[in-house]
């Protein structure tokens, strides 16, 4: 099997440079595009799932939907490669735009963000979102840890393991994709993606910003039924000055009916109005205080009609 490291091209175009980050299903590299002399961010499947044809077929799909999306809060998808090393073996890798800035995820790690800055980054991931359903595309996994604060707004990551409305939401072991804590209840019951279940999720990520914590913790599935088994409703939202829209349409996300959740393009709407215009604080408050190199998916509009639902999984 080839080695990775650094210096290697891979096909015949990307030079790498060094590894930014890992995780069980790939590897992350910044490297060179020495075509367009730019640089990119490089998925690179671990050995193991580039190995299997049918799982390459499927990233190469995740990746050509992704590639659909423009827009100014995603991260754009460039390029799917695949090498063929002498000994038979396959290097496959995404390549996507390199980012700088802070994951949403660190920062909440020293407690909930002032409410105009919370507001401001569920505004912007609630456009993402909006385009990506107007194409068909559902998230699946909006969490703190696919939020990236760069100093031109918040970028939503990997969407390259998006799919599209209606698909089966399953892995091959017939597991729920995702992360527990984020995950719309019908998504239990193996209901396929929609976009509704992309807005429950962002319903969490933005009860999470304005409070430090999510409103039904879980680690696993089981935690996640045995919460909502309960019924009740997630604890008051009591943020000092957080204005009642914020709050209503926050716990409309959070509804256990998907057709009782707004779409996303009404979400932005809503929390955008809540923002004064021109504030200075919202604008600022963006703007990552290290930089940490990152990566993501596509840009462009938002704006929709009305709702659905939806679900969420995992990569790296």
């Amino acid at each position: 099997m080839a080695t990775l490291h650094a210096g290697r091209l891979l096909a015949r175009r990307y030079r790498l440079l060094d590894q930014i980050g890992a995780g069980g299903m790939s590897v992350i590299w910044r490297a060179r595009d020495e075509v367009l002399d730019r640089m990119v961010a490089l998925k690179v499947l671990a050995p193991s799932l580039a190995a299997d044809a049918r799982f390459r077929d499927m990233v190469r799909e995740e990746a050509r939907s992704a590639a659909q999306l423009v827009h100014p809060h995603m991260t754009s998808v460039h390029d799917y490669g695949e090498t063929l090393a002498p000994d038979g073996s396959i290097t496959s890798f995404v390549v996507m735009e390199l980012l700088n800035g802070e994951e949403l995820e660190y920062r909440l790690t020293e407690g909930p963000l002032p409410w105009p800055e919370a507001v401001e980054i569920g505004a912007q991931v609630a456009e993402a979102l909006a385009a990506a359903h107007r194409l068909g595309i559902v998230h699946r996994d909006i969490t703190p840890a696919n939020v990236m604060m760069t100093p031109v707004g918040v970028k939503v990551l990997d969407f390259g393991i998006a799919t599209h409305i209606g698909a089966p939401d399953e892995d091959e072991d017939g597991g729920t994709f995702g992360t527990p804590a984020y995950v719309a209840p019908e998504r239990l019951d193996g209901a396929p993606a929609q976009p509704a279940t992309d807005i429950y999720s962002l319903g969490v990520l933005l009860y999470e910003t304005l409070t430090g914590r999510v409103p039904y913790p879980a680690d696993t599935w089981e935690q996640l039924g045995a919460a909502l088994e309960t019924g009740d409703p997630p604890p008051p939202l009591q943020v000092p000055g957080l204005p009642s829209e914020v709050v209503r349409i926050c716990l409309r996300c959070l509804s256990r009916e998907p057709q009782d959740r707004p779409t996303a393009h009404q979400v932005a709407l809503v929390l955008h109005d809540q923002l004064l215009p021109g504030d200075p604080q919202a604008a600022t408050m963006l703007a990552p205080t290290m930089p940490l190199p990152s990566v993501g998916v596509p840009p462009e509009p938002p704006g929709v009609p009305a709702g659905t639902p939806v679900p969420a999984p995992g990569t790296a």
